[in-house]
């Protein structure tokens, strides 16, 4: 069967706001999950115990009074019982299974519902504006969001108000993140500055740590080196019969990233099976890499197999990113860049 070819490049695509709205939920990747799904690591008694708090949050989810809306009318707007948990938090390393469990949450919960990362929610905020965004969140019973980071004092402003206006009007909450709430912001703007804010995205959550390796490398070989040229169409023949394909220069597809919104790269990959870029090297600028890292967030989320020459995923950000304030970010991008990597050559799936 015959390959079709195309080109991230050529594509300029354009959602509008109720397509955001209707994206938020877990991607094909995490579509049928579940808490028996999950497979703990015996090892960790953690994993096990996430599990187990989890499922009594769903059950939690919808029951008269859970929520901060309820207890602000039952008691005249004074403080919520101190047993009642409004959000949940997720925090543990790379790829020990926070997006599987988070999305098994949403499928265990009656609608309406909302998950997304981190990033789709300030995207759809931009979107939509604040208060719409808040009207239209505020009738969820839950909102899901994945790899909560702070950024910058924007995002900390804008996201500490938004969680306290759904908490008040009795949404439950459920974030993953491989940093502590308190410790949000640190190392990329001066959070110091913005500890008020920053403690009333903490005081949301009872935090859940989940400790553990890297599922998506447990076990299994090392991510294949990057293939020659002749090596790269040979591997495509083989692998890709029959499929659609986005075959693009690195070089070219960093570049189209700057003209494309973040909130697009989801459509921008709409109908795509796999991936091959063509000499593949280290990105020099941070605000570069860091667009970069949200295109390897939305790949992951669409299990998009990937086959590349150039340079090794684990060498495409440079040494001084991979130690600074965001390397938590550029690491996740590497891991699972490398398993993408891994299903391109080796046909091996990991859904963690």
């Amino acid at each position: 069967m015959s390959i079709r070819i195309e080109h991230l490049t050529d594509r300029r695509p354009h959602v509008s706001a109720d397509e955001l709205l209707a994206g938020f939920r877990p991607s094909e990747r995490f579509g049928e999950v579940s808490f028996d799904t999950y497979r703990p690591d015996p090892q960790q008694p953690s994993q096990a115990g996430a599990v187990r708090e989890l499922r009594a949050f769903a059950e939690s989810v919808g029951r008269a009074g859970s929520g901060g809306g309820f207890f602000a009318k039952l008691f005249g707007g004074g403080p919520r019982p101190a047993d009642v948990r409004t959000g949940i938090y997720l925090d543990g390393g790379f790829g020990v299974g926070k997006t599987h469990l988070l999305a098994s949450l949403w499928h265990a919960v009656p609608g309406p519902k909302a998950f997304g990362t981190f990033v789709e929610y300030t995207n759809l905020v931009g979107a939509l504006t604040f208060r719409k965004a808040v009207d239209a969140l505020s009738t969820y019973q839950l909102v899901c969001i994945d790899e909560f980071e702070l950024d910058d004092p924007g995002d900390t402003v804008l996201m500490s108000r938004l969680m306290r206006e759904l908490a008040d009007a009795g949404v439950r909450i459920a974030a993953t993140s491989n940093t502590l709430p308190g410790s949000l912001g640190e190392g990329r703007f001066a959070a110091q500055d913005f500890q008020r804010e920053i403690q009333v995205l903490a005081d949301q959550f009872e935090v859940v740590r989940i400790d553990g390796e890297d599922f998506r490398h447990r076990g299994l070989p090392q991510a294949p080196a990057p293939l020659s040229g002749d090596e790269l169409e040979r591997a495509v023949e083989e692998r890709f019969s029959g499929q659609v394909v986005a075959a693009d220069a690195f070089a070219d597809l960093i570049e189209h990233l700057s003209g494309v919104h973040p909130s697009r790269y989801r459509k921008l990959l709409e109908g795509i099976d796999a991936i091959v870029w063509q000499d593949v090297h280290t990105i020099e600028q941070q605000a570069v890499a860091l667009r970069f890292v949200v295109l390897a967030d939305r790949l992951y989320d669409k299990n998009l197999p990937i086959i590349a020459s150039g340079r090794p995923f684990d060498e495409v950000f440079t040494a001084e990113m991979m130690a600074g304030g965001y390397q938590k970010k550029y690491y996740r991008a590497v891991s699972r860049l490398t398993a993408l990597a891994r299903e391109g050559i080796l046909g091996d799936v990991s859904t963690v």
